[in-house]
C-alpha cells in the first residue's frame, strides 16, 4: 500500500516506478529503538531507524489546490548486492496464487495479478470459459506484452491459465443448455470444484485466493424493475461465487494465507443507475467477509478481506453504461483529486494478502482515493462560494 510519512521512514517510496526483482535475496535492517537516557541524538535515531531527515516529524501544507501526479507505490523485493535494501517490501516469493475472473489486460484482476507477480508470487488464473479462447490467443500473440512490462522491466508470466465459470459449483449444477453452448465447447474442468481439483492435481497447494468477477445481468435496470431471476443472477455470480471458491479452494491452502475480493461503495451508498440487484450483491459480499474471516481464521488459519476499488473504465465496467461519468465525479469529489489507478489497487492487494498484514482480516480496504468519506458532493453548486480547493 502507499505509506507516505513525514519522516521519510522508507516503505516503499514515492517514485513512480521502483524495480522489482525475484533473484536477489532482502535482508532487513532492524530498527533500533532502545532509548538510552542522556546519549540518544537525532543522528543515531536517524541512522538506526533509516530516517533521512533531522527534522522528521516537520511537515508543510498549502491552502493552494495541486494536482496529484499519478505517483504510484509498488511492491518490493530487491536489494543491491552492496548494502540493504531502503524500505520495507511485500515478499511474495515461494507464494502461489489463483486469481479469479481475468479475461482481459485492463481490469483490477490483472492489475493484481501484475503486483502480485511483482512481489514473487507465481500466478495462475481462472478465465471465464467464453472469453477463454480470446484471452488465450491475445497472451501466446503478444498482444498483453505491452501490459504484461513488470517494473523491472521482465514480463509478468502467467504459469496456467485455467477455464472457470464460478456460477455452477459442480458439473451437477450446470444446465443442459450451457453444456451445449457452443462458447463452452472444447472447454472441460471449469465449474469451481472441478478447477480446484485441476489446480491440486496441478500444483499441490495455494496461498493466495482472489475474487475478482461479477456479473448483473439486469444492472441497468433499476432495483424496483428487476426480476426475481436477474437479482438472483447478481447476487450468484457476484458474491455467493466468493463462498464456493473459498469453500473450494480452502482445502488446498496452506495456513497463514490469505484471500481477498472486490466490491464497491454502491454496497452502502446509494449509485443511481448501478442496479439489477448489484449493490445487493456487492452488501453481501462484504457481509460474508466478515462471516467469512471468522470461520477461514478458526478452521483453516486464512485471512479474507475486501477492497473496495473505485471506478475504473475497465471493459467489464463499461457495461453499466455510465462508467466514465463515475470517474468524473469521483475526481471532482474525493478528498484526493485525482485519476485512481488499476496499480493502486493491485499494490493493496499485494500487501493485503503479504506477511505485513499478517492481523488484518474480515476487512473492508478503501482504495479510492478517499471519496467513501464523503457525506456530499462537493462539486455541487451550493458549495460554490466555499472556498474548497479544488483542481480546474
Amino acid at each position: 500500500m502507499a505509506a507516505i510519512t513525514a519522516s521519510g521512514l522508507p516503505m516503499a517510496t514515492t517514485r513512480p516506478c521502483i524495480s522489482f526483482s525475484t533473484r536477489r535475496i532482502f535482508t532487513p535492517k532492524a530498527a533500533n529503538w532502545t532509548f538510552q537516557p542522556k546519549i540518544t541524538s537525532w543522528n543515531s535515531l536517524s541512522n538506526s531507524s533509516n530516517i533521512s531527515s533531522l527534522q522528521p516529524f516537520v511537515r508543510s501544507f498549502t491552502s493552494t489546490s495541486t494536482k496529484f501526479s499519478n505517483v504510484t507505490t509498488k511492491a518490493m523485493s530487491e536489494a543491491t548486492d552492496t548494502k540493504s535494501a531502503q524500505g520495507l517490501p511485500i515478499d511474495l516469493r515461494g507464494k502461489r496464487a489463483f486469481i479469479a475472473g481475468v479475461a482481459d489486460d485492463n481490469g483490477y484482476g490483472w492489475a493484481i495479478a501484475k503486483s502480485l507477480a511483482a512481489a514473487g508470487a507465481e500466478i495462475l488464473v481462472g478465465t471465464w470459459v467464453p472469453a477463454l479462447n480470446i484471452f488465450e490467443s491475445s497472451l501466446r500473440r503478444g498482444k498483453f506484452d505491452e501490459s504484461r512490462k513488470l517494473p523491472d522491466g521482465s514480463l509478468m508470466e502467467i504459469t496456467k491459465v485455467y477455464p472457470l465459470d464460478a456460477v455452477y459449483d459442480t458439473l451437477e449444477d450446470v444446465p443442459e443448455d450451457v453444456k451445449a453452448n457452443k462458447r463452452y465447447a472444447g472447454s472441460s474442468k471449469w465449474t469451481v470444484q472441478e478447477a480446484a481439483e485441476s489446480v491440486k492435481q496441478d500444483f499441490g497447494t495455494i496461498d493466495i485466493l482472489v475474487h475478482s468477477l461479477a456479473n448483473g445481468p439486469e444492472v441497468t435496470k433499476p432495483l424496483l424493475e428487476t426480476s426475481r431471476k436477474g437479482y438472483l443472477a447478481a447476487i450468484s455470480a457476484s458474491s455467493y461465487s466468493y463462498v464456493s471458491l473459498l469453500k473450494h479452494f480452502i482445502p488446498i491452502m496452506n495456513p497463514g494465507g490469505a484471500s481477498i475480493s472486490l466490491t464497491y461503495i454502491a454496497s452502502e451508498r446509494i449509485i443511481p443507475g448501478y442496479g439489477g440487484g448489484m449493490s445487493s450483491a456487492k452488501a453481501a459480499l462484504e457481509s460474508d467477509t466478515r462471516v467469512l474471516a471468522f470461520e477461514a481464521g478458526r478452521r483453516h488459519k486464512i485471512r479474507v478481506n475486501t477492497i473496495s476499488a473505485g471506478p475504473l473504465g475497465s471493459r467489464a465496467a463499461k457495461a453499466i453504461g455510465f462508467i466514465d461519468k463515475m470517474i468524473d465525479y469521483s475526481y471532482a469529489n474525493a478528498p484526493l483529486q485525482k485519476e485512481l489507478s488499476a496499480d493502486e489497487v493491485g499494490n493493496t492487494a499485494a500487501f493485503l494478502v503479504s506477511p505485513l498484514a499478517s492481523a488484518i482480516t474480515g476487512a473492508v480496504v478503501y482504495v479510492d482515493n478517499g471519496l467513501n468519506a464523503m457525506g456530499v458532493g462537493v462539486d455541487s453548486p451550493i458549495f460554490g462560494e466555499l472556498g474548497i480547493p479544488k483542481d480546474n
